[in-house]
């Protein structure tokens, strides 16, 4: 059975638990955040002064802002860009929020950051894995707020068919289970909110698409998130089909890379950044 390294864990069984908490330990350590307020909960943002279009960095599943800690400085001083980082809800230095997470509520605290901090202009999103579906839900609903995104192994409709949604819920069963299992932390309430609800929500997002208007460059992993051939070469397939919907969209391999590119390839995600960048029209 395959087991889906984006879908519950977003990384290969439950010791990955242990990893989160190292990484929320030390959730941007080095930058005191900007706190904002959404539906009654906080939020920490980060942001480093530069040039627009901001360039929005969001991690991926049971990560926070930390994630970005080689890839932001190294992104800023290549590019001058202001760059914003985050914690979702649930991780970092941001607030929990009891119940089932969301990539719809997700979208509304990014929204509400942007809001906040007083972000001028449009935004370049740069979504890994798990905020691809956040990054989906906010262009939809603001399409003139995001001058294009970089898709970085991300979670992409085209690929929660019934079919894949089934064999994803099935294979996180298990990990569910062990979770459950354990003393209850902050790490392990977030990885189990995320994966409430798992099938309905990924059978509506299926049907989400990503508006024509908005640009995008879908970055896929050599590795991809998957152990078995069958469930790669699918994940490859539908950031394919996603590539192929719009003539404003490129597909790029990260060779050699695992499902973290950010991690492993940053060159390549900084590399589509500045590509991205150079062919967007100024409005």
């Amino acid at each position: 059975m395959a087991e889906y390294r984006t879908g519950l864990m977003r990384c290969v069984g439950v010791i990955a638990v242990a990893a989160l908490m190292t990484l929320s330990a030390g959730a941007a350590a080095a930058q005191a955040p900007q706190m904002i307020s959404n539906n009654g909960h906080r939020l920490a943002f980060y942001v480093t002064p530069g040039r627009l279009p901001a360039i929005v960095l969001d991690a991926g599943g049971g990560n926070d802002a930390s994630y970005w800690k080689q890839l932001a400085p190294a992104l800023a001083a290549r590019t001058g860009s202001e760059i914003i980082t985050y914690d979702r809800a649930g991780a970092g230095r941001s607030d929990e929020v009891p119940g089932p997470w969301k990539a719809q509520d997700a979208a509304s605290d990014l929204e509400a950051g942007l809001t906040q901090l007083g972000v001028a202009g449009r935004v370049i999103l740069v979504a890994h894995s798990l905020a691809g579906e956040v990054a989906t839900y906010f262009v939809d609903d603001h399409p003139d707020q995001v001058a294009g995104a970089v898709l970085v192994d991300a979670d992409l409709p085209e690929f929660f068919t019934e079919s894949e949604t089934a064999k994803i819920v099935a294979a996180n069963e298990s990990q569910i289970a062990a979770l459950q299992a354990q003393p209850s932390t902050r790490e392990t309430r977030q990885l189990l909110a995320e994966a409430a609800d798992y099938g309905p929500v990924h059978l509506a997002y299926h049907k989400m698409s990503w508006p024509q208007t908005v640009p995008a460059i879908a970055i896929v992993s050599a590795a991809t998130p998957f152990d078995t051939p069958d469930d790669a070469r699918l994940w490859k397939d539908a950031q394919a089909d996603f590539v192929g919907e719009a003539p404003n969209r490129r597909l790029i391999l990260a060779e050699n890379s695992s499902h973290d590119v950010p991690l492993d390839r940053p060159d390549v995600v900084i590399g589509a950044i500045e590509q991205l960048s150079s062919c967007l029209s100024p409005r």
